[in-house]
Formats: C-alpha cells, sequence, structure tokens
C-alpha cells in the first residue's frame, strides 16, 4: 500500500524536526509555540473561553482542558523513553478531555497550562541530545484537503523516539492555537 504524500511528509518532518535535531533546537522550538499559546490566551476572558462557537467545536475552555489532560501523560511519555523504558501511557487518546471540561475556573486551567508548559520545558533543558532504543505509540492525526476543499483527518499509530514525542509539544500545541484562533474568529463574527 502506498502512503499518502501526507503522511510521508508527516514522516519526514519528525525525523528531521524530531530524532535528528539537537534538544537546544527541539527546546526553543517547543517554548515558542508554548509561548504563542499563551500569548493569545492573555487577551482571552473566562467569558469569551466558555462559549462554544455552535459548530460543534470546542470552545477555548475545553481547547485548554484538553491540553491539561493531554500535557501530563505526553511528558509521562517523554520522561520514560528518556529512561529507556516503555510508557504506561502510551497511547494518549487523540480527543482526550476531562469528565466535566467546563468544570474549572478558567484562571486555574490557565495557571496549570503554564506549570505544565514549565515542566515540560525543564525536562528538556536536562534532556541529553541522544536518542534512546524505546519508542511510544503515538496517535498522529493531520488534515487533509480533499479535491473537493473539505478537510478530513487522517490518522495513525508512529512509533516515536522521546525527541519525536517532544517535538509532537509544539505540533500539539500549534493545532490548537489555530483552534482556538479560529473559535474566537467564529465569536467575533
Amino acid at each position: 500500500m502506498t502512503m499518502p504524500p501526507e503522511h510521508a511528509k508527516a514522516k519526514a518532518y519528525l525525523l528531521e524536526k524530531g530524532s535528528q535535531a539537537p534538544v537546544a533546537q527541539i527546546r526553543e522550538r517547543v517554548a515558542d509555540a508554548f509561548a504563542a499559546l499563551d500569548t493569545l490566551l492573555s487577551g482571552v476572558t473566562e467569558h469569551q473561553a466558555r462559549r462554544a462557537p455552535g459548530t460543534g467545536e470546542w470552545s477555548v475552555h475545553e481547547i485548554l482542558d484538553h491540553l491539561v489532560e493531554t500535557h501530563p501523560r505526553a511528558l509521562e511519555e517523554m520522561r520514560a523513553l528518556l529512561e529507556n523504558r516503555h510508557s504506561p501511557v502510551s497511547p494518549i487518546p487523540a480527543g482526550l478531555q476531562s469528565a466535566d471540561p467546563t468544570a474549572r475556573r478558567w484562571d486555574d486551567l490557565r495557571g496549570e497550562l503554564r506549570r505544565l508548559h514549565a515542566e515540560v520545558l525543564d525536562v528538556l533543558a536536562k534532556a541529553p541530545d541522544r536518542v534512546t532504543e524505546v519508542r511510544a505509540p503515538i496517535i498522529m492525526v493531520i488534515n487533509t484537503r480533499q479535491a473537493d476543499g473539505t478537510v478530513t483527518p487522517m490518522q495513525w499509530i508512529e512509533e516515536c523516539d522521546w525527541k519525536t514525542c517532544a517535538i509532537i509539544f509544539r505540533l500539539h500545541e500549534l493545532d490548537h492555537l489555530g483552534q482556538a484562533r479560529r473559535t474566537l474568529r467564529l465569536l467575533a463574527d
């Protein structure tokens, strides 16, 4: 079976920007993605965050809930790989949310996300610039544009080393940054 071009492009990106990249570069890129989301969120009120666009999309509050639920598991996964052991949390479900995504206060969610960002960056600051042998199954999801213009998700399991897991923090954050921007735009119209 031939690999779709989007899948092949994603695999090449993970190899170049993850496995083969220096850890300092990975940390910088992850930090930039974290800062970009934090900057966007600094202007969002709790009222805005809780409003859903009504199109089946998550509210900004639900997006943050998702990140606060997935980041600790991804961090545990990355730590296990750094210690050359298998992660007990792999693979992490793509649409993971808490039991009640809107139960947390907005400021608490923001604070927890900042704390998680700092923890990820601290682990990356101490990480050796080498890849370990163990891999973790990561659920990869990318949006692909069809010939008719519709966008559909493509999903597969990718066996990732710890550097690839680290760069996926960046990709995950940027994906949800874009989702939050779209949601805020829809609410402003």
